[in-house]
């Protein structure tokens, strides 16, 4: 199945309280860090919420 690493590129700084928990429920708490997630339905749409705060890679 395919993966997503998932790295964390901008600050919570400013940001609203549930982009801020969507981040972390990722595995992602600081800025630079990576997590890697299945590629699924569910994956993409969080993703989608905070896709101004995060870079994606398809491995």
């Amino acid at each position: 199945m395919a993966q997503l690493k998932i790295k964390l590129v901008r600050s919570f700084s400013g940001r609203k309280d549930d982009q801020i928990a969507t981040a972390k429920s990722l595995g992602l708490n600081k800025i630079g860090n990576e997590t890697v997630q299945p590629d699924n339905a569910a994956t993409r749409g969080k993703i989608a919420k905070i896709s101004h705060l995060v870079e994606v890679t398809e491995i």
